[in-house]
């Protein structure tokens, strides 16, 4: 399967036909929170087309986040776009990066608040292993925390190069996988994404071949 992140001016009937063609399911997608704001119903109809189960908000703006003026107002826009989604059998996720363990006004760190302020069906995660791991958390024990509201997460490992903290090829950094993929198929997880932002000069195809070939050798299928 696979996540998008944007159409690139492509029609979603292209995008659907080009899939089907590979062999790949359309998992879910990464809408920016403005574009849904500004007409969620259209984010809806253009993904259905293509056929996605799920739709993350990708980032917090500022000036939405906890301790901010604009939060009572993006928590509004939230439940206005999940209900949208809901109605067109898309559901709603949030896709965490480091700033969330940011801890708010109330002493709970912000992802707990969005966690708290929206139910299971109102609000799922993907969550991201290598931001909880940057961030100074265990992504089995935050999978877990988040147990039956976690689809999808993306695996992305974090090794130490040179005394700075990367982005790595799965398997081929310090995070403890094994945990993670136990922690998920408790929680419910469906779909385990792989995610690479940076490859460092590195082929991306190469690394997303490594991370697959070193899943399967942990047992994932």
């Amino acid at each position: 399967g696979v996540e998008l992140a944007g159409l690139y001016g492509l029609e979603p009937e292209y995008i659907k036909q080009v899939l089907d063609e590979v062999g790949l399911i359309p998992i879910s997608a990464h809408v920016p929170l403005v574009e849904m704001m500004e007409d969620a119903q259209k984010v809806a109809d253009t993904y259905k087309k293509i056929g996605v189960k799920y739709i993350a908000i990708p980032y917090l703006p500022e000036e939405y986040r906890p301790n901010t003026p604009g939060y009572a107002g993006a928590l509004k826009e939230f439940a206005r776009i999940g209900q949208v989604m809901k109605e067109n059998g898309i559901k709603l996720e949030y896709h965490n990066h480091d700033f969330e363990f940011m801890r708010s006004n109330n002493g709970k760190l912000y992802l707990e608040r969005l966690a708290e302020d929206f139910t299971p069906e109102e609000l799922g995660f993907t969550l991201d292993t290598y931001w909880v791991q940057y961030s100074g958390g265990n992504p089995a024990e935050w999978i877990q925390k988040f147990s039956g509201r976690v689809p999808c997460i993306h695996l992305k490992d974090l090794a130490i190069v040179n005394r700075e903290q990367r982005m790595a090829v799965v398997g081929e950094g310090n995070i403890n996988f094994d945990a993670v993929l136990n922690a998920a198929e408790s929680a419910g997880t469906e779909y385990a994404l792989v995610e690479q932002d940076s490859c460092y000069d590195e082929n991306p195809f190469d690394c997303l071949k490594r991370s697959y070939q070193n899943l399967v050798s942990m047992g994932l299928k």
